[in-house]
């Protein structure tokens, strides 16, 4: 099943790390947010990926590129023509397929997903997500639930945390205290989607078509998206301090989202 990661927006409110580089690539741990989303997927056993690119999507797809010399120890013969070099650790995406598709500078994200369209197969589903978002999700629940209702799409439901302490308090008197609550009330979109082929009937090329405003509420009216709720960890990189979160997790081992070895 195909994995299709959007990838092309600007990261307007991550500038301390957009301004050089895609917010994909804004690392976790010595590695990209991408990285991470998709090791999520490839531990389901979905390792067909494709990516869509806009701003800065040259620096993903070198890095891709790049990827062995990157994250292995290598031993470089300049002398040799044919076996130049040789890979100590190989700790590379050997069984990763990887799709870069430029669909734009400015484009809105259902555009996007429309220009991916001859990549999925006539009577295909395939999964979407966005490339800034971590989970502790179960890809094969989430599938098995998108399976049952027979609908053309499913979202997963989140309740993020809220940016600010939760007081409950009783004549001026705190009764309780609670740093990092999570929203008790009402879910969002969390991204990892799963869609039929279907979907393609309701988006447009036109630049300014945003998923998750016409094509999901055309939807909606038709009874055709379900909700996948999901109380587990999920957090969306969206700002410097939700960069400086990921990144503490990540360091001190308590990364909800890691479930491979």
């Amino acid at each position: 099943m195909k994995v299709v990661i959007l990838c092309g927006g600007q990261g307007t409110r991550l500038r301390e790390e957009t301004e050089h580089r895609p917010k994909p690539l804004v690392p976790v741990g010595q590695m990209p947010i991408l990285w991470h989303i998709m090791k999520t997927y490839a531990f389901y056993g979905h390792r067909d990926f494709i990516l869509c690119l806009g701003y800065k999507g040259d620096m993903i797809k070198d890095y891709f590129l790049k990827f062995e010399e990157l994250t292995n120890d290598f031993t470089l013969n300049l002398r040799s023509k044919n076996e130049r070099i040789i890979y100590h650790n190989h700790d590379g995406l050997v069984d990763w397929n990887i799709t870069f598709i430029n669909t734009g500078q400015q484009t809105q994200t259902g555009s996007r997903v429309a220009q991916i369209k001859d990549y999925i197969g006539k009577d295909e589903e395939f999964l979407l997500t966005y490339g800034d978002g971590l989970a502790l999700i179960d890809i094969k629940q989430l599938l098995d639930f998108h399976k049952t209702h027979g609908k053309i799409a499913t979202m997963t439901a989140v309740r993020p945390p809220s940016r600010f302490g939760e007081i409950i308090g009783e004549n001026n008197l705190v009764k309780s205290f609670n740093e990092k609550p999570a929203v008790s009330e009402g879910f969002i979109n969390g991204g990892f989607f799963v869609f039929k082929r279907a979907l393609f009937d309701h988006l447009s090329l036109d630049d300014s078509c945003a998923l998750e405003r016409e094509p999901l509420e055309a939807l909606t009216k038709k009874r055709e998206l379900m909700m996948y709720p999901l109380d587990d960890f999920w957090h969306c990189m969206d700002t410097y301090r939700d960069y400086l979160l990921l990144n503490d997790l990540w360091e001190k081992g308590q990364a909800p989202w890691k479930v491979w070895k």
